[in-house]
């Protein structure tokens, strides 16, 4: 489960970098890519973000891939490679995103 769902992309271009690799780490269960992520920011539009971690995503060590997979296991994986990982980090990064502008801050 994301605890930072619907953000937004201008309020996780905003947060500290801590809290955005945080998100991000709920995305892919890998410090190294939410940090690449993190530290990239901030991001012109969602695609931007999907863009930039497919590229880090391709940048993982095979026993970092493999890593991150383990941590998904629950989702349905069916060929276990990056771009299995990249379709379900894309998902999880757009659930974190939520709308455009995010949800209001309660």
């Amino acid at each position: 489960m994301l605890m930072h769902q619907g953000i937004g992309l201008a309020r996780f271009n905003e947060i500290s970098r801590a809290r955005a690799i945080h998100a991000l780490f709920a995305c892919c269960c890998n410090v190294t890519w939410a940090a690449q992520l993190a530290d990239a920011r901030p991001y012109a539009n969602a695609d931007a973000l999907l863009d930039k971690a497919d590229v880090e995503l391709l940048a993982l060590s095979r026993g970092d891939l493999e890593r991150a997979l383990e941590a998904v296991a629950h989702e349905r994986v069916s060929n276990g490679d990056a771009t299995e990982l990249a379709r379900i980090t894309r998902a999880r990064i757009a659930r974190m995103l939520g709308p455009s502008e995010g949800y209001p801050e309660y």
